[in-house]
């Protein structure tokens, strides 16, 4: 991703949803104006969510997500079919193709429900209205006739999407709001085999972009650079923030009175599970030879030999609660909506995951009882160092110290 770009995670997600050969992938075609996605008259074409960034006027950056046909047949079908589900969860706006000529079908209805459930502002789109001798009147709200092949009011819909992806609900930042103009901040950030050749990853560069945006200065340095950095720098930095994998080191480099965090807790916050992550890591000091844990990676990536989680984040809990726990793995699009098997569930930082996606995930978790957690707020547990690292927010640390 070039450091222009708007982070999907970012994006306003836009999912196109509905049965098989309504006309989706044409329709996603006609919205975004370039060859998304492949169409035929064959049903089933898609067989995999398909995304794509991009902008799209008059709305900005956006994801759009072609699904495959909520009433796919057989085994494979219900594969689609959950797949497409999936992507709900992650979901904005959610555009319901129907085709114009047979109306809404139970299986649209099941979908229109499960918009509702989900609370997903939705557009009812019917397609091929060309092929109508002459489209109704839209009834209902946020219903509109398009026609994909003639491009007929494709602007429309487009207007009509971006009015229900708008909010005036203040987005939180990721520290702009605890640091103040003129502070410096300073980032440490380790460069070993695990980090990425030539670039930073992205929440740090887009910690990087908050601070800067608050009008302070950001200090970057590697973990064996902290302690002379701060001996010489000549100021109390307002924050350090640090890679939770040298959180012990960095905590003890660190003064007392300098306030410290992780890049990860801060993304906890701002992706809003921060204070059910801080209850949740408590599970660990039950756990035991019959527990299961699931963690889940909101991204895949290349599989690194002393991987974090799924090397160094099993062996740190087994060393701390002296336990073999049961660990299962998850990453990407994939999260099971049935969590009753795990004693905990223990996420990664998900920067690549939107607010919506992580509030669901949370949601099923917590909906079941299963405590949820993630990575940054156990590396800080287990090392004896939450209560230092979530000091900047107060009503957080009364919660530990009740």
């Amino acid at each position: 991703m070039g450091l222009n770009e708007t982070p999907s995670a970012n994006r306003v997600h836009i999912g196109f949803f509905g049965l098989r050969n309504a006309g989706k992938s044409s329709l996603v075609n006609a919205v975004t104006n370039q060859d998304l996605v492949i169409v035929s008259d064959v049903k089933g074409t898609t067989t995999d969510p398909v995304s794509k960034s991009m902008e799209l006027l008059p709305l900005g950056p956006v994801l759009i997500i072609d699904t495959p046909g909520i009433d796919d047949e057989g085994a494979l079908g219900e594969l689609r079919v959950r797949r497409a589900r999936q992507v709900l969860n992650k979901t904005d706006v959610a555009v319901l193709v129907v085709d114009a000529l047979t109306g809404k079908s139970p299986a649209d209805e099941d979908l229109i429900r499960l918009f509702r459930d989900k609370d997903v502002p939705f557009i009812i789109a019917y397609n091929k209205s060309d092929l109508l001798e002459k489209a109704p009147e839209p009834t209902g709200e946020n219903c509109i006739y398009v026609s994909a092949t003639e491009k007929r009011n494709i602007e429309e819909l487009k207007e009509q999407i971006a009015a229900l992806a708008k909010t005036d609900e203040p987005k939180l930042q990721i520290v702009g709001d605890i640091i103040s103009p003129g502070d410096f901040v300073v980032l440490v950030i380790p460069i070993d085999k695990a980090a990425p050749k030539g670039r930073l990853i992205l929440p740090q560069q887009q910690t990087i972009r908050d601070i800067l945006e608050a009008d302070a200065a950001a200090v970057v340095v590697k973990e064996f650079e902290l302690r002379e950095t701060l001996e010489n720098i000549g100021k109390k930095p307002a924050l350090v923030i640090t890679d939770s994998q040298v959180f012990a080191k960095v905590s003890a480099d660190t003064p007392a009175d300098i306030p410290l965090t992780s890049f990860s807790i801060l993304f906890a916050r701002y992706k809003g599970f921060l204070a059910p992550a801080v209850r949740g890591v408590r599970m660990l000091d039950s756990i035991n030879e019959k527990s299961r844990i699931l963690i889940a990676e909101g991204c895949t990536h290349h599989r690194q030999c002393d991987d974090i989680g799924r090397v160094k984040l099993p062996r740190w809990i087994k060393q701390y609660t002296g336990k073999e726990p049961e660990f299962a793995f998850t990453s990407g699009g994939e999260f099971p909506e049935d969590l009753s098997s795990y004693d905990l569930v223990l996420h990664c930082g998900a920067c690549m995951l939107n607010e919506r996606e992580v509030r669901y995930r949370e949601a099923c978790a917590a909906d079941q009882g299963i405590p949820f957690t993630n990575y940054g707020i156990t590396i800080a547990h287990i090392q004896g160092i939450l209560k230092r690292s979530v000091a900047i927010f107060p009503h957080i640390l009364a919660e530990l110290e009740e």
